[in-house]
């Protein structure tokens, strides 16, 4: 698409940014069902590589790296601008190398990153021409955007953007109750009538054209985007919905000018059959496949390695390489992706904490990658043994149990006779299938249980897997 198109595409829809309630039907009308022609074959092919790569990282980098306390910092202390400005000459991110970042994703495996192009802190990562409040008029004055999106491309990673709908910077932007100055509300009278006077002069139809333009220079100046992670339209009794950011109008505008793109659920379109791609449990394991109207629907669980998605640096609760190679298994034997996440210290470098997971990652992958990449939710009749987690790969009928518990000696398997061969993924050494006997006397009557053979002792392997071939 040319710059010219490009300009007049984004100009008519900035220009149709009249009130939202007005064109939507009222202020408690629904967005429509149904936004887009695209037909389900065609989305599926959309996602196909997705859906396959299954493993991606999230990397949230942003002024907040400076104080080291959360990307959050701002909201949960009620920071104002004033005062948050201190960290802008503190901000110079000498360590960043993508290269170097693009490398070590690689290594783990991961096959696609977003990055954070803005988050609600309003600063921006890229040389923006709609603020000043941006990366390149730090000390470090350069584009990490443009380096990122080089950089991951050139080890053959896809690249996604993460952009934040809600600025807390922003002098249009409505305060709610994300906004570090719902804070300083003064006591006494009722939240509904100092945010009505909090709010008097900000204007969302100016801050939407603000987004818009935003949304415009990242899907045009970067080349194509494989994905895009709008964060989020916050709802509750002092919050917002898709009307205040025109949600329908602003994933239409993004598809048209990245029509390849995968776009997220966080733009309150949940009620419309293709106002997203794929939701985003955050933090949690779900206990199966997601659905939406009793349809399965794609979906990626975005996890941390500790609490906080941006650097914090007293951060304790950090997950073992364990527990995430479980996290990883487990989400693609529930058919969803995984989308790992590094914050960045203010320096520009990955934390030594989160280097050393993304080698425990990198370590595990490369010999046990193909219980990933194409893998899924196992067949019908199929039932994962205590303590394990089946994945299945359907274009080679290949099985894998991934053992969390490791069992003495053997795994029983209530499928024992559909095994055709088996092995360690790691090695690739025979397991051998046993089927099941019958024993009498002392041990009393039991029932017989078929199953394959193990080593008494556990591979050195944080997670074996053994490969089923059916």
């Amino acid at each position: 698409m040319n710059k010219t198109m490009v300009g007049t595409i984004a100009a008519a829809a900035i220009a149709a940014l009249s009130p939202v309630a007005a064109r939507a039907g009222g202020e408690d009308a629904a967005p429509p069902q149904r936004i887009f022609s695209e037909t389900a074959e065609q989305k599926a092919q959309r996602l196909s590589w997705w859906t396959h790569d299954r493993f991606g990282m999230f990397i949230h980098f942003g002024l907040y790296a400076v104080p080291g306390r959360h990307e959050w910092v701002k909201s949960r202390e009620g920071i104002k601008d004033a005062d948050y400005d201190r960290y802008l000459p503190r901000f110079n991110p000498d360590l960043y190398d993508a290269k170097e970042w693009a490398r070590t994703a690689k290594a783990a495996g991961m096959k696609y990153a977003v990055l954070t192009t803005k988050h609600h802190e309003g600063f921006c990562m890229w040389d923006t021409a709609t603020t000043d409040y941006k990366i390149t008029n730090t000390e470090f004055g350069r584009d990490v955007v443009r380096e990122f999106v080089d950089a991951f491309r050139a080890e053959g990673l896809r690249v996604g953007f993460y952009y934040s709908i809600i600025d807390w910077r922003h002098p249009d932007f409505t305060i709610d109750h994300t906004h570090p100055l719902f804070k300083h509300l003064p006591p006494g009278a009722s939240k509904a009538e100092s945010l009505a006077k909090a709010n008097a002069g900000r204007d969302m139809a100016r801050y939407r054209k603000y987004m818009f333009s935003q949304v415009e220079e990242i899907l045009t100046r970067f080349g194509k985007i494989d994905i895009l992670w709008f964060d989020y339209v916050a709802k509750g009794e002092y919050g917002k919905t898709w009307r205040d950011y025109d949600s329908v109008e602003l994933i239409k505008f993004a598809r048209r000018l990245q029509p390849d793109c995968i776009v997220d659920s966080r733009l309150d379109l949940m009620d419309t059959d293709d106002g997203w791609d794929f939701v985003t449990p955050e933090q949690f394991k779900v206990a199966a496949w997601p659905t939406v109207r009793g349809r399965e629907v794609p979906w990626e669980t975005c996890q941390t390695f500790s609490g906080s998605w941006g650097y914090y640096r007293d951060e304790t609760s950090w997950k073992s390489v364990p527990q995430l190679v479980e996290l990883l298994s487990e989400t693609v034997s529930k058919g969803g992706n995984l989308i790992m996440n590094v914050g960045p210290t203010a320096r520009g470098a990955f934390d030594e904490r989160a280097m050393d997971r993304l080698a425990g990652f990198a370590k595990w992958m490369r010999y046990n990658s193909r219980s990933i990449y194409g893998c899924t939710v196992a067949p019908e009749g199929f039932a994962a043994p205590n303590g394990t987690a089946l994945t299945y790969n359907p274009e080679r009928k290949t099985l894998y149990v991934h053992l969390y518990d490791y069992p003495m000696g053997f795994l029983p398997l209530d499928f024992y006779e559909k095994v055709k061969y088996a092995q360690f993924l790691h090695d690739g050494s025979e397991l051998i299938v046993k089927k099941p006997s019958v024993h009498h006397g002392q041990s009393g009557d039991t029932k017989p249980v078929g199953g394959i053979s193990l080593p008494v002792l556990k591979p050195d392997v944080v997670v074996p897997v053994v490969e089923i071939f059916l």
